[in-house]
C-alpha cells in the first residue's frame, strides 16, 4: 500500500498505522487511529474506546479506555520509545475480567501530539493527573512499565493518592538509572551518551538493535528471536516524535525517585526480571522495594525487561491476583 505523503490530513504516524494494519494486521485500527476529540467526560451510556485529551498546555494526549464502565479502574503508563498498545496483553486481559483498563500515550509518542517541550517526569505526571481527573478516576491502580514506572512514581510523589488504590512497577526505572555518588548501583553516564548518539545516528537503527538484542533477551545464547515483536518494537517507536524519545532519556536515566517513593502509602507490587539488560534488578526493582513500605517484590528469574511480552501470561496472572487481594 503506498502513501501520498501529499494526501490532506494524513500524517507519518496515520500513514505506518493504517500501512501496518493492511500489510501485517498487527492490532491498530483506523477507528483508534481517527478517534474523535472531546473534552466531556465519557460516561457508561457515551464513552468509546478510545479518545483525546487536550491538556493544559494544549496537548493532544490519545488514550484507551476498555472494560466495563463500571470496572475498577486500572491504568497503565508504558516506557521509551512505546505507547499504550505495549500494553494490550494486560489490557485485553483484565477488561476481560471485568476491569476498566485505561492506557494513554505519552506526550510525543504514538498518537498523542508532539510538542517541542515538557518530555521529562514532572510534566509527564501532570499529564497522568489531568487524565485521571478528566476520567474522575477514583480507587485506581496504577501500573508503570519501564520509564512508565518513573511517570508513576513522579505522580504519586507529586499529586498523592486520592484517586489510587493501588501501584505497580514492572521493569521500572526507579528509583535511579543514573550511577552517581549517591547511587553506585547505577549505569554510567556513557551508557546514556551512547543512547541519544545512536538516536541522532540512526533511530530506525538504534531501535531495531535494541529490540532484537537486550530489551526481549533475544542476545542471548539460545534465544529464539521474534521477528514479530521486533518490528512491533520498531514500529512504536518509529511513531514517536524524534525530540520527545531524545528527551526522554534524560528523563528516564537521571531522574531520582527516592523521595517519590518515600511517598508511597497503598499496596505496590513490583515485577522485574533477574536478566533485565536494560534495567538492572538491583539498582531498580530491588532499590525501589526497599524505599516503598510493605511493597512486594516479584522476581522472575532469568526474565528480560520486556516481560510484558515475553512473560506475558505470568504477568497478567499476577496483576490480576495483586488487583484481587
Amino acid at each position: 500500500m503506498s502513501h501520498d505523503p501529499s494526501t490532506p490530513g494524513i500524517g507519518r504516524r496515520e500513514a505506518l498505522i493504517r500501512s501496518a494494519s493492511v500489510a501485517g494486521g498487527l492490532g491498530i485500527s483506523a477507528t483508534a487511529a481517527t478517534a474523535a476529540t472531546t473534552s466531556s467526560t465519557p460516561t457508561a451510556k457515551a464513552r468509546s474506546m478510545s479518545n483525546y485529551l487536550t491538556t493544559k498546555d494544549g496537548t493532544q494526549i490519545y488514550f484507551k479506555d476498555w472494560g466495563p464502565a463500571n470496572g475498577k479502574p486500572v491504568v497503565l503508563s508504558h516506557g521509551w520509545p512505546l505507547n499504550s498498545d505495549s500494553w494490550e496483553g494486560q489490557m485485553l486481559f483484565l477488561a476481560e475480567q471485568g476491569f476498566r483498563v485505561i492506557a494513554h500515550d505519552r506526550r510525543g509518542h504514538g498518537r498523542s501530539s508532539q510538542p517541542w517541550g515538557g518530555h521529562e517526569m514532572n510534566t509527564y505526571a501532570d499529564d497522568l493527573a489531568q487524565l485521571l481527573d478528566h476520567l474522575d478516576l477514583k480507587g485506581a491502580s496504577l501500573f508503570g512499565f519501564s520509564t512508565g514506572g518513573g511517570e508513576v512514581a513522579r505522580y504519586i510523589g507529586r499529586h498523592g493518592t486520592k484517586r489510587v488504590a493501588k501501584a505497580g512497577l514492572i521493569s521500572a526505572v526507579p528509583p535511579q538509572m543514573l550511577k552517581t555518588p549517591a547511587n553506585p548501583g547505577g549505569l554510567p553516564i556513557e551508557v546514556f551518551d551512547g543512547i541519544r548518539a545512536g538516536e541522532r545516528a540512526n533511530r530506525a537503527q538504534l531501535y531495531k538493535d535494541i529490540a532484537s538484542g537486550p530489551f526481549f533477551g533475544f542476545n542471548r545464547p539460545g534465544a529464539k528471536v521474534s521477528q514479530g515483536l521486533v518490528d512491533w518494537f520498531w514500529m512504536q517507536g518509529m511513531m514517536c516524535g524524534h525530540k520527545a524519545t531524545f528527551d526522554c532519556i534524560k528523563a528516564f536515566s537521571e531522574t531520582d525517585f527516592t523521595e517519590d517513593l518515600k511517598k508511597f502509602d497503598v499496596p505496590t507490587l513490583i515485577v522485574h526480571g533477574d536478566d533485565d539488560q536494560v534495567v538492572p534488578i538491583d539498582a531498580a526493582g530491588k532499590a525501589a522495594a526497599k524505599l516503598v513500605k510493605n511493597a512486594k517484590l516479584i522476581v522472575y528469574p532469568g526474565a528480560p525487561h520486556g516481560l510484558t511480552d515475553t512473560h506475558k501470561d505470568k504477568l497478567c496472572a499476577d496483576m490480576l491476583a495483586f488487583l484481587k487481594s
